[in-house]
């Protein structure tokens, strides 16, 4: 249908009776007791401690909307696309792990409206009923000239009228009549504009940004160049994309049996790498291209859920299959800043809980090293002075302790250590390829070792003579590099995660 995210959905509209079934009677009264209480809430943890907490800024809800298009303008049909209250979305993410959603329904004619009087209220009331997972307002925006874009609005009192103003302005098919002057790309480099002016800046994250490419390479709405004129329009706001897109059950049944038609991702031309877009599981792809510019450029895994694969949709519930890590306290501005500056890992599968990258300056010891500025964490930087040419590097993973939403227990497999130079901006904008990157070490099981429940990996980068960068990456398969996911390939089996980046400065 007209503005539909999903590649396979259920019927348009369900009844109050079926869809009391399909969410396990959470209409209308959300039920979550019997389901844990999160251990960042618990009294025992003052709330302002940083950790590693799980959510997800791609959640779609009965207010991404199908339109009667007989009637002017447009009559919108709530759950005419994805189908389920924003408090079911909260109670499951709750379920799965999730300490933070975003709650992101895309528009469509005079959606704004619909955002602010409906939406918001609905909310708010998810807010009262699911107080253990933090819920951001925010949509998928119909980005001007462009695929989708999460847009996640900081949580301050005027998150509505914030909203609003931006869907109503910039929102490429919230006008009626259409006008095409909202669909180019000056109009999106407008639309960072005003949001780098407001005094609490919104964040941006562009969705499945590979899924309408027609090959390697070979890009469709969403292309090197845009992605680059955005950052630099305002780099504290477009700060990356979806490294692992949503609707990964679309090779499930019903039933969980394997579809053999079915696409990861929904990506049917070039298909997603080990679950991951084309952009991010590239080695030396686009993501690398623009970190080699010394972009601050994340990357972060969605469940994109519209209709769960239980009621034939393609999804899983937030946090089921995919999380997106951030290292932040148990709070609204902590977990925004985190998204804001890179202290972010991402993991499918549920193959790790905990991702610890730490580079130091060679010969420093580790308890000195973080308070004399000789280390540098994900989304950090670390300078090295005067006869400094030498960096150790420690990965700490940890596997989970119980079994994924599969009812598995998957185990790494391998751990990449990745480098890459960062040379400056690139003289071809279209530029999507990084050739320094290379893999500077492969770990497995006979050369890491444990410590408690770590997985730590101890690697020495030496000679560094200029600036660069260092991720990691890991897997359960043993692929040396993540192949194009055929059709009818199981999610659970072909699993990854990735870090974001530290930047090394000399």
């Amino acid at each position: 249908m007209p503005g539909s995210d999903d590649q396979r959905q259920a019927p348009a509209l369900l009844t109050r009776r079926r869809l009391l079934a399909v969410t396990g009677g959470l209409v209308g009264a959300v039920a979550v007791s019997g389901l844990a209480g999160p251990a960042w809430a618990g009294a025992g943890l003052p709330r302002g401690r940083r950790q590693w907490l799980a959510g997800d800024h791609h959640v779609h809800s009965e207010f991404s909307v199908g339109y009667d298009n007989s009637t002017t303008p447009p009559t919108p049909i709530i759950a005419g696309d994805a189908i389920y209250p924003l408090a079911v979305n909260a109670a499951n993410a709750e379920k799965f792990g999730l300490a933070w959603i975003v709650s992101t329904d895309h528009g469509g004619p005079q959606h704004s409206k619909l955002d602010a009087e409906k939406r918001y209220p609905s909310l708010l009331e998810a807010r009262r009923k699911v107080p253990g997972v933090l819920q951001f307002y925010g949509m998928e925006l119909d980005t001007p000239a462009a695929d989708h874009s999460s847009l996640i609005i900081p949580k301050v009192a005027a998150e509505r009228d914030i909203l609003f103003d931006l869907e109503s302005r910039f929102s490429s098919r919230d006008p009626f009549p259409a006008d095409p002057a909202f669909n180019t790309e000056q109009k999106m480099l407008e639309a960072l504009r005003v949001m780098s002016q407001l005094p609490q800046k919104p964040l941006l994250f562009a969705n499945h940004p590979a899924r309408s490419a027609s090959g390697l390479g070979v890009y469709g709405q969403d292309t090197p160049a845009e992605f680059r004129n955005w950052n630099d329009t305002a780099p504290d706001i477009a700060h990356g994309f979806e490294g692992a897109p949503g609707h990964q059950a679309g090779t499930l049944n019903r039933d969980g049996t394997i579809n053999p038609n079915g696409s990861r991702g929904g990506y049917g031309n070039y298909p997603t790498m080990g679950g991951f877009d084309q952009m991010t599981a590239r080695l030396g792809g686009l993501w690398d291209s623009l970190l080699g510019e010394g972009r601050r450029w994340w990357i972060t895994s969605t469940s994109d859920s519209h209709v769960h694969y239980h009621d034939g949709g393609s999804d899983f519930w937030p946090g089921e299959y995919s999380k997106t890590y951030v290292y932040a306290g148990w709070d609204y501005a902590d977990i925004l800043d985190a998204l804001r500056n890179g202290r972010i890992f991402v993991t499918l599968g549920d193959l790790i809980d905990q991702l610890d990258l730490t580079v130091r300056r060679a010969g420093k010891a580790p308890q000195h090293a973080e308070a004399n500025g000789s280390s540098a964490t994900v989304g950090e930087t670390l300078t090295l002075r005067g006869r400094d040419r030498d960096a150790e590097i420690e990965v700490r993973v940890r596997e989970p302790r119980t079994p994924n939403a599969s009812g598995q227990r998957p185990h790494v497999n391998r751990i990449d250590i990745i480098t890459g130079r960062v040379t400056g901006p690139a003289a071809d904008r279209s530029s999507d390829t990084n050739p320094t990157t290379a893999v500077a070490g492969r770990y497995g099981p006979g050369q890491w070792s444990r410590e408690g429940d770590e997985i730590v990996v101890r690697h020495t980068l030496r000679d560094i003579d200029g600036p660069m960068y260092v991720r990691v990456r890991g897997t359960n398969t043993d692929e040396l590099e993540p192949q194009p996911d055929p059709r009818g390939s199981d999610p659970w089996s072909d699993l990854w995660f990735y870090s974001n980046p530290v930047f090394i400065d000399r």
